[in-house]
C-alpha cells in the first residue's frame, strides 16, 4: 500500500439530523472529527430532528440549501481548529438515502464558476428548482408505487429489476409524484441528484454522477446490468435518463477537488473525489463486511447487512449494488420490532432486568423445548404482519409459555428471523463466516451467544459510531487504488480487527437445522392468517 501516514482522507455523512466529517491518515486512525446538528446549529430552517413534517403526517421533506450551508459551518468548523487541508488526498461521502435533490437549469455553470470569496449557501441560493427535498421518511406517493408495480409487471417483477419491490421512500416514486404535482418544477430541472450525489457535486465543481450503490435503492436501476432500466423509467417521469446521468460504480474517481475549495480552504490542486454513496452503503463500509459476514445491528429496529454473491430479489428486503467490491451485492433486511419488544419481555417476564434475562438465557436449553415464539408488538416490516404468536414442538398454537421460556422464545425467534429471511435473498453461511454485532444489545454476551447458535458462526463485536462517516474515509482511500487492482480489504487491513465475542455452542446446528425449516413454515402460516 503507497498510503503515506502523512496523507489525510476525509469522510462526510449527510445524515437526516446532521452533518458528520471523519479524517483518517494512512494507518487509517482517526485524526479528526467534527459536526454540525442541524435543528440546534442552523435554526433558521426550522427542522425538527433534521426533517419537516407537512400537514398530511406522509409527506416529510428537508430544505436543501440547510445542507449546503452546513458544509459552510463544518469546513469553516475545520479551518478554525487548524485542520490542515493541505495533508488530504481524496474525500468521500454517503448521504441518507432515498433523499433527491432537483437542480435549477443552469446551475451546473454556476458550479463551475463558484467565488471563492463567498460562501457555498450564498452562492446556490437560487439553484434549486425543489426548496425541499423528499427525504427517507417520506411516505406519500402510494399511488406512484402502485403505478410503477402495474407498468412493469407486479411488486416481483419491480424487484427482480431495481432489487426492491416500489417502495414510497424511493426515488423513482418521489420523482413520479414531483413531476405529476409540480410539472413546471420537473420541466425547471436540470438534472436530479441523491443527497450522496449532490454532497459530491458541491465539492466537484459540476454535477456528480449517481453510485451504483445508492442509485439501487430508487427503483431505477436494474441492479444486474448497472443501468437504469428503461421501463422503470418510462412509468416514472419524461426525459428522466437526462436528468440522472450515466451511474458510475462506487469506488470510481468523479474527478479533482472544485478550485473554489482548494483557494478557500487550502486544499491541495490533485485532491481526488471518490463518488459518494448511500449511508447504509457506507455504513457496510465502515464495519468493514467481507464476503461471508453478517452484520447485525440490535437497535430499535433491528437492522440485517449482507454481502451476497448470488443475490435473490424478494419482496421484501432490499437489495444493493455491493459500495466496495463491484461484482457483489450487499443485502438489507430491516425490522421494526428490536429492542422495544425485548425491553417489554424483559420487564414481563425479568422483572425489568437485563441481568436476570441473561440467566435465563444461560440456563434454558438450546432449542427452547421446540417452542417457537414470533413476536411482533408493531406492524413488521419483514414479513408485513403483527401480533404475538406461540407454538410449542408440535405446532400447535398455545396462549402462553412459562417466564424463562417466553424470554428464549422471544431472542431465538427474532434470531431465527434473521437468518430465514437471510438466506431467501440468496445469502449463504460459508466457511470463514462471521457475524458482526453493533447497537445496544450488542453489549450483552448471552443475547449474542444465541446470535452465534443461531447462525452457526462466531460472533464479533465492532465499535461503529460514525459507521458511515468512516467508511467513507475507508473508500476514499480505496478509490485512490481500486483501479490499479487493489481490493477493499487490503486497503483496509490496517483499520482496527472487530473483537471476537462468542463462538457457537458445539452440537448448537444439529438443534437449529430442524428449527429453522419450521420458523419459516410458522411464520408463512401467520402471514397468511393476517391477510384473511
Amino acid at each position: 500500500m503507497a498510503a503515506s501516514t502523512d496523507s489525510f482522507y476525509l469522510g462526510f455523512d449527510f445524515s437526516t439530523q446532521q452533518l458528520k466529517v471523519v479524517a483518517v491518515d494512512g494507518n487509517l486512525r482517526v485524526v479528526h472529527q467534527d459536526n454540525v446538528q442541524f435543528d440546534s446549529e442552523l435554526p433558521e430552517f426550522g427542522t425538527r430532528g433534521g426533517v419537516h413534517i407537512h400537514a398530511d403526517s406522509l409527506t416529510v421533506t428537508s430544505p436543501v440549501l440547510m445542507w449546503v450551508k452546513a458544509l459552510d459551518l463544518i469546513l469553516g468548523k475545520m479551518k478554525n481548529a487548524g485542520f490542515d487541508f493541505s495533508r488530504v488526498k481524496a474525500l468521500s461521502g454517503s448521504g441518507q438515502q432515498h433523499g433527491s435533490v432537483y437542480w435549477r437549469k443552469g446551475t451546473n455553470q454556476v458550479l463551475r464558476d463558484l467565488h471563492p470569496g463567498k460562501s457555498l449557501h450564498e452562492l446556490l441560493k437560487g439553484g434549486f428548482a425543489v426548496s425541499d427535498s423528499p427525504v427517507w421518511m417520506d411516505s406519500s406517493t402510494t399511488e406512484q408505487c402502485q403505478y410503477l408495480e402495474t407498468a412493469v409487471g407486479g411488486a416481483q417483477r419491480v424487484a427482480d429489476i431495481t432489487g426492491s419491490r416500489a417502495y414510497e421512500r424511493f426515488t423513482g416514486n418521489q420523482i413520479a409524484k414531483i413531476y405529476k404535482a409540480q410539472p413546471e418544477k420537473y420541466e425547471d430541472t436540470e438534472r436530479i441528484s441523491l443527497v450522496s450525489s449532490f454532497a459530491a457535486s458541491l465539492f466537484l465543481g459540476s454535477y456528480a454522477a449517481i453510485d451504483y450503490s445508492d442509485g439501487s435503492g430508487m427503483n431505477l436501476m436494474d441492479i444486474f446490468s448497472k443501468q437504469w432500466a428503461d421501463s422503470c423509467l418510462e412509468a416514472t417521469a419524461p426525459h428522466l435518463e437526462e436528468r440522472l446521468g450515466a451511474p458510475v460504480h462506487s469506488s470510481a474517481v468523479l474527478g479533482l477537488l472544485s478550485p473554489y475549495h482548494v483557494t478557500r480552504y487550502g486544499f491541495p490542486e490533485d485532491c481526488k473525489v471518490v463518488a459518494f454513496t448511500g449511508d447504509n452503503p457506507g455504513s457496510l463500509a465502515g464495519m468493514r463486511l467481507q464476503e461471508g459476514d453478517i452484520a447485525v445491528s440490535l437497535g430499535t429496529s433491528d437492522t440485517v447487512f449482507l454481502w451476497i454473491k448470488e443475490p435473490r430479489p424478494t419482496v421484501e428486503g432490499h437489495i444493493f449494488c455491493n459500495p466496495v467490491d463491484r461484482p457483489s451485492y450487499m443485502a438489507l433486511i430491516c425490522y421494526k420490532n428490536g429492542s422495544l419488544t425485548r425491553e417489554r419481555i424483559r420487564n414481563k417476564c425479568a422483572g425489568g432486568s437485563w441481568e436476570v434475562f441473561s440467566s435465563v438465557l444461560r440456563t434454558t436449553p438450546i432449542g427452547n423445548d421446540g417452542n417457537i415464539g414470533i413476536y411482533f408488538d408493531a406492524m413488521e416490516i419483514t414479513p408485513s404482519a403483527v401480533g404475538v404468536h406461540r407454538f410449542d414442538k408440535e405446532n400447535t398454537k398455545v396462549a402462553g409459555f412459562s417466564a424463562q421460556g417466553e424470554i428464549r422464545a422471544l431472542v431465538e425467534g427474532q434470531f431465527l428471523a434473521k437468518r430465514v429471511h437471510a438466506e431467501k435473498l440468496g445469502y449463504k453461511i460459508i466457511p470463514g463466516t462471521r457475524v458482526l454485532a453493533t447497537g445496544g444489545a450488542s453489549s450483552n454476551k448471552d443475547i449474542l451467544q444465541v446470535l452465534s447458535d443461531v447462525f452457526d458462526a462466531p460472533v464479533y463485536t465492532i465499535d461503529v459510531a460514525n459507521s458511515a462517516c468512516l467508511g467513507c474515509g475507508y473508500r476514499a482511500l480505496q478509490g485512490l487504488v481500486a483501479e490499479s487492482g487493489v481490493s477493499f480489504a487490503e486497503a483496509v487491513r490496517k483499520a482496527p480487527e472487530p473483537q471476537l465475542a462468542v463462538t457457537p455452542t458445539p452440537g448448537a446446528d444439529k438443534v437449529f437445522a430442524p428449527l429453522l425449516r419450521r420458523y419459516a413454515e410458522l411464520e408463512e402460516t401467520v402471514l397468511q392468517e393476517s391477510k384473511q
